[in-house]
């Protein structure tokens, strides 16, 4: 049985390169550089996207006739939606760290970054053979979300998973847990900040297939489906 899944990271509404937070519109930049992409797609069968409006304009400028998938949504931000993250950065620095370190924490009061993973791990759980070869057009917070679910590594990982924009990251389900495939992953933009400004955290990912050697403490657990 196998399962293959290709994650293509939408421009924009990522904090690690983008300092607003939530949804918004492509710029006229990057709607030319998703289209410019768009020739990078792997052959598919099933084409899917995220909700929002930038995964739909990125679906778009692929030239992809894609499905919405609403269990591919971004991460809810609450009330931090539409801010930027300085902003939120020095009004509520608390908060704001609290996001950056703890799994569970949702200052934000929208969605916790342990449950954006548990959201999406119950989605790839749920996903069959009969897709054949699936793209899907989503936010970076969900590519990190599934790869701490193929992956096997804690959810306090999640802020060290580097997922530029127009990144593609491949899943492939062969029936004992997924192997990881990792497309253009180097960081771009600005960098300035706190170390834990998460516009500065990118860590190496090592990957060995079904066997996870992310150093991340005792509460790392295996991958599996």
């Amino acid at each position: 049985m196998t399962i293959r899944l290709t994650f293509m990271c939408a421009p924009g509404g990522d904090a690690t390169l983008d300092p607003l937070l939530g949804d918004a519109p492509l710029s006229e930049r990057s709607l030319r550089s998703a289209g410019a992409a768009g020739a990078t797609l792997p052959p598919h069968e099933l084409a899917l996207r995220a909700p929002s409006t930038r995964c739909s304009q990125t679906a778009d400028a692929f030239g992809l006739v894609a499905v919405s998938e609403p269990a591919l949504r971004d991460l809810d931000l609450g009330k931090w939606c539409g801010r930027t993250v300085d902003d939120v950065a020095a009004t509520d620095p608390d908060g704001f760290n609290a996001w950056l370190t703890d799994p569970d924490a949702a200052p934000h009061e929208g969605e916790s970054v342990r449950r954006l993973c548990r959201r999406t791990a119950d989605w790839l759980s749920s996903v069959t053979p009969d897709m054949g070869h699936a793209v899907a057009v989503t936010e970076a917070a969900v590519v990190r979300a599934a790869l701490i679910h193929a992956l096997g590594v804690p959810a306090r990982a999640f802020w060290h998973l580097a997922v530029p924009p127009l990144s593609a990251v491949s899943l492939t389900w062969r029936g004992g847990g997924w192997d990881v495939r990792l497309g253009n992953v180097t960081p771009r933009g600005p960098s300035n900040g706190s170390s834990r400004d998460p516009r500065r955290l990118y860590a190496p990912m090592v990957i060995s297939p079904r066997r996870p050697t992310w150093a991340a403490g005792n509460d790392q657990v295996p991958s599996g489906k």
